[in-house]
């Protein structure tokens, strides 16, 4: 047995039975569906002596077509971001830097955004990315006639629909300045700043100099995609669907050539990655080597260093059906019912802070955290109030939230509400909730820095998630918020929102939890809490010896 057998060996078996003694390997919910086969590792060289970098990830992406993904899910963004350029790379407290672009601006009142492009930005086959790439590619995307999905992220552009479609005779809202300038108009004024943060991850530049030939409605199922040109950090190799995808150094980019010869991306088991790290097995795995709290010891001592986020990477919320849950005294009993310090800590340790609110703890538009809510007593004088007559309520969560499902049922029974768990997993669970089918459904989401990051989108006539019976006053709002431009104002209408919200409880926030991070020891210069944003900086990533 060689030396790197045996260290594996040792490091496998330190840490199964490290994990013996701990609660099993977390497991976080994905809207994917179940676990891959976990495929053998690429060796730590390629073929002809480089250097490879061996990347986990516990979900495969669904499409190559960053433009296409039918899922919509952070696996492929985070893929999407290695092989297309975006305008901007961000940070979890929704700090923007350069990328694609070196610059941005508003213009016209707000009403529009200048894009100073990075001129020295080229596609993989060595053609120079320009502002009419952009332009083209906003025009394809936007086409009727393309049967793109996401294309909502171009819905506020002048010129489209809600559905972010163009409108015919209409002028679309992207121009080429000039080679190096993109200017986007708006319906309404916009923030810079907020639009990246919004949108920056599904905003990819494609190469339309060799799209030509294809017509609009083959385009997202063309053998293009099967071997893909963008301008991003890395190049196409080659790709086994589901399982394996190998990436070159794109030695031109235009922030500097990553520090690997190839990026070897491998679908295993989330429950599989920290073993596999620990192993030799893997270099590093999406998203920022994100660990639960209770293998932070399995880590630490196989001597790697752990970093905590300094941001919320995740959101919990009980999701309710305003349509059986019908008026906002009982929902208040549901959110009176539960203690929300004890969940947490039972869920999250010390990772996580209670909250009565979506907005993300830190920002200009966050207010102190009050009081606990927990009130069993206020929860029945509600539930009197409200009338209700002990009817049972569903209660839905994936199998790795059943425990905490367990718990939130307890509160709500020692308040006299009865509710039935049912365990199905993410993408059902959304859909339940969607169509009425249950009635309360324990989920989380990732944050971000803007104050309507969450209930921006889920008050719509299109995406009514929590069937709000009249959407009159949610909307009248929403819209004065997504208008109003200055500052001072706009924090008056988030409160006048947040207020609102607590008056009707459509939902009820729970806590957030901030990441814990087990750092590479073979790769170095990795932004973990950045691949919360689903961008991660392989351009300044060094893979050097363990």
């Amino acid at each position: 047995m060689n030396r790197h057998s045996l260290f594996r060996l040792l490091a496998m078996t330190l840490a199964l039975s490290l994990a013996l003694g701990l609660a099993a390997c977390g497991s976080t919910e994905t809207q994917e569906g179940a676990a891959q086969e976990t495929p053998a590792p690429a060796a730590e060289e390629t073929a002809d002596g480089g250097v490879n970098v061996n990347y986990g990830i516990s979900n495969p992406w669904d499409s190559l077509m960053p433009y296409y993904s039918v899922s919509g899910s952070n696996y492929s963004r985070i893929i999407y971001d290695k092989l297309y350029d975006r305008l901007a790379y961000l940070q979890p407290d929704g700090t923007c830097a350069p990328r694609a672009a070196t610059s941005w601006e508003s213009a016209d009142d707000g009403y529009a955004i200048l894009f100073h492009l990075d001129e020295t930005a080229a596609f993989h086959d060595g053609t120079p990315v320009t502002a009419q790439h952009w332009v083209d590619t906003i025009a394809l995307v936007t086409n009727p006639a393309c049967n793109v999905l996401g294309r909502d992220t171009f819905a506020g552009l002048t010129g489209t629909d809600e559905t972010g479609a163009a409108v015919a005779g209409e002028t679309l809202g992207a121009e080429a300045v000039d080679e190096t300038t993109l200017k986007l108009t708006f319906q309404n004024p916009v923030d810079p700043e907020e639009f990246l943060v919004e949108h920056n991850r599904d905003l990819y530049v494609l190469p339309t100099h060799l799209l030509g030939d294809i017509a609009p409605e083959d385009l997202v199922t063309d053998d293009f995609w099967l071997h893909p040109v963008g301008s991003g950090p890395c190049k196409f190799v080659s790709e086994v669907s589901g399982s394996t995808l190998v990436l070159a150094a794109n030695e031109n980019y235009q922030l500097g050539a990553p520090g690997f010869d190839t990026l070897t991306i491998t679908v295993m088991d989330k429950a599989n990655l920290l073993t596999a790290l620990i192993a030799g097995d893997l270099d590093y795995y999406t998203f920022g080597g994100s660990l639960s709290e209770e293998n932070r010891p399995v880590a630490e001592q196989a001597g790697f260093t752990v970093q905590e986020g300094t941001v919320p990477g995740t959101f919990y919320e009980l999701m309710l059906n305003n349509e059986t849950l019908d008026s906002p005294a009982l929902r208040q009993a549901v959110a009176l019912s539960l203690d929300k310090q004890l969940l947490c800590q039972q869920s999250a340790g010390s990772l996580g802070t209670v909250t009565d609110t979506s907005i993300l703890p830190g920002t200009d538009y966050s207010r102190p955290v009050g009081e606990s809510s927990y009130d069993p007593e206020g929860a029945r004088e509600r539930l009197a109030q409200a009338g209700y007559e002990g009817e049972t309520f569903s209660l839905a969560c994936t199998s790795q939230r059943a425990s905490l499902a367990a718990l939130i049922q307890q509160d709500l029974a020692a308040v006299g509400i009865q509710t039935e768990i049912e365990t199905v997993d993410s993408a059902t669970l959304f859909a339940g909730m969607n169509d009425g089918t249950y009635d309360m459904a324990v989920a989380s989401h990732t944050p971000n820095s803007l104050p309507l990051w969450f209930t921006g989108s889920r008050f719509t006539a299109d995406n009514n998630i929590f069937r709000v019976q009249d959407l009159s006053h949610y909307t009248t709002l929403l819209s004065a918020l997504e208008q109003e431009t200055n500052a001072t104002a706009r924090i008056d209408l988030v409160d006048e929102w947040e207020a609102y919200l607590q008056e009707e409880m459509p939902f009820v926030p729970l806590w957030f939890t901030y990441a814990l991070h087990v750092q590479s020891k073979t790769v170095s210069g990795i932004d973990y809490p950045a691949a919360a944003c689903c961008n991660e900086n392989v351009w300044q990533w060094e893979k050097g010896e363990a």
